[in-house]
């Protein structure tokens, strides 16, 4: 089945995020809430969570399933933005703006995902 390009992009977003979450751990690391157990676990599931769910999104049989599992999967991050913007330590050095750009951004990539669901 031939999907539009911006599905095979968004799919790859994912999956290279996914990836990088094994390249980069540390990054992900120095921004996982305090308040989270295990979070060398959580970095590592949530690497192979956005692989698989961008793997399953070109996948025409798991594509609704994918679709719900990234909505879901970005509003469990949220915390992780909001968490971001309770310090100077949990900004890992970016700056704040950009901080608060990303909660939008957030919300654009579930209405993006959204936007795939069959009506």
């Amino acid at each position: 089945m031939h999907y539009p390009w911006h599905l095979y992009l968004m799919a790859a977003m994912y999956i290279f995020a996914g990836i990088m979450h094994f390249i980069k751990p540390k990054a992900y690391l120095r921004i996982m809430p305090k308040y989270l157990p295990n979070p060398k676990s959580l970095v590592f599931f949530s690497g192979v969570a956005e692989i698989l769910l961008g793997f399953a999104l070109i996948i025409p049989v798991l594509k609704t399933l994918a679709i719900y599992g990234v909505i879901l999967m970005l509003t469990i991050f949220l915390l992780v933005h909001f968490y971001m913007l309770s310090g100077k330590k949990a900004a890992a050095g970016i700056p704040k703006w950009i901080l608060i750009l990303r909660i939008p951004l957030q919300f654009g990539l579930m209405y993006w995902a959204y936007w795939y669901l069959p009506l």
